[in-house]
């Protein structure tokens, strides 16, 4: 995880080089990412206020990136808030993820039918 000051605040470099995940100082790098080791997932997040969206470019570049990575990837878009989504919706990738900090419980998900379907009862009465 860094900033655009100090790129690396927190870097667990051994257990991205075990993933085979790129180079470290690659300057391609995004604003955050995260392990999860049970699901074998890498969640490649940027953030909206350093840098752009995951537009459809900066998809294939990060799968480029880590194509000889032996976890599966999640791009994720994240933004502060609802009107800054808006601003930059028609510039995200398919196949990728949005996050809001307004509403954290929530995602958008921007790949097709992968999710589509009825909620559960449970879900729609909230």
């Amino acid at each position: 995880m860094g900033d655009t000051e100090k790129k690396h605040l927190l870097l667990e470099e051994k257990r991205l080089l075990s993933l085979k995940f790129f180079e470290l100082k690659h300057d391609k790098l995004p604003d955050v990412v995260a392990y999860s080791k049970a699901k074998n997932w890498l969640y490649l997040i940027e953030a909206v206020t350093t840098a752009n969206p995951i537009t459809e470019l900066r998809r294939k570049i990060l799968l480029d990136l880590t194509k000889d990575c032996t976890a599966e990837i999640i791009l994720i878009t994240a933004f502060l808030d609802r009107a800054t989504y808006r601003k930059f919706a028609s510039d995200i990738a398919w196949e990728t993820e949005v996050w809001i900090a307004d509403a954290p419980e929530h995602m958008i998900h921007f790949n097709g039918d992968k999710f589509l379907g009825p909620h559960t009862a449970q879900l729609q009465t909230k």
